[in-house]
């Protein structure tokens, strides 16, 4: 995995850790987190990816509108959530 993939996922699982358990973050948050002002945006596909490991991996949920939805098959933004 290239290292700004660990860092993408690790971004998302500290941002959760540092929030209310119930508590939701945006990929953009994580992309932020790991990119600088001129580069986070190109993150973006990146962390979403991110965030789909972590989906099969167990550690989050992807939500809209507070529903857990399946990213594969999510139009829009989307919100990140523990499980």
């Amino acid at each position: 995995m290239p290292d700004v993939d660990q860092q993408l996922e690790d971004a998302i699982l500290d941002l959760l850790a540092r929030r209310a358990p119930t508590a939701t973050i945006c990929p953009s948050d994580a992309a932020r987190a790991v990119g600088d002002e001129s580069s986070w945006r190109d993150l973006m596909d990146p962390a979403r990816a991110a965030a789909a490991r972590l989906v099969e991996s167990g550690d989050v949920e992807i939500t809209q509108g507070g529903r857990v939805v399946d990213l594969a098959t999510a139009k829009g933004p989307i919100r990140i959530r523990r499980r």
